[in-house]
């Protein structure tokens, strides 16, 4: 079970990374928990604004950080320079964007996907989740459609090779146990 409020009040201790931000980076594979998670800090925050890997087009067939580039020049390079970020999130189920939101240089942002921990993240804290594979399995596909199975399965091999060539939990400040559902 994660304490929210005490990370909350650990995270807002550290220095910014990005501008006057402190980018909080959730990472781990597909079905792990991150959008609990995320929920539940930003929450503990008092509402801190959250962007996920989700907001961004990135097909099931695509490099996992193919919302990278979208998100540093949407939302973190103007945060860096202390301007407002102009994000237009994407729905994947209606394959569009939609009104255009702006996202003020908040004392925390939370950015959450596969890949938010990733080597070139401004990160100032990086959390990393993961639950057993056929649980997070049995997520996805309750949340996006059985539909989907092949697709996910191509995408979490896709994962694995990204997180090993990355080494991206040999740099993380917290590890959740993603399978207690009430994190």
């Amino acid at each position: 079970m994660v304490d929210y409020r005490g990370l909350a009040a650990r995270l807002l201790r550290l220095p910014p990374s990005c501008g006057p931000v402190r980018v909080v980076a959730i990472d781990g594979p597909s079905g792990a928990g991150k959008s609990t998670l995320a929920d539940g800090l930003a929450g503990a925050l008092g509402g801190a604004p959250v962007v996920r890997s989700d907001d961004f087009r990135v097909p099931w067939d695509a490099d996992p950080l193919t919302w990278w580039e979208p998100l540093r020049a949407a939302v973190l390079d103007p945060l860096c320079a202390g301007r407002p970020a102009r994000l237009r999130r994407y729905d994947w189920r209606r394959d569009s964007y939609g009104a255009e939101e702006e996202i003020p240089p908040a004392p925390v942002l939370i950015v959450e996907g596969v890949g938010a921990a990733w080597r070139e993240s401004p990160a100032a804290f990086r959390i990393w989740i993961d639950a057993p594979r056929d649980v997070r399995r049995a997520r996805a596909l309750a949340r996006d459609g059985a539909e989907w199975a092949t697709a996910w399965d191509t995408w979490a091999a896709r994962e694995e090779r990204h997180f090993a060539k990355d080494a991206t939990h040999r740099r993380v400040d917290l590890t959740v146990d993603g399978a207690d559902e009430d994190q």
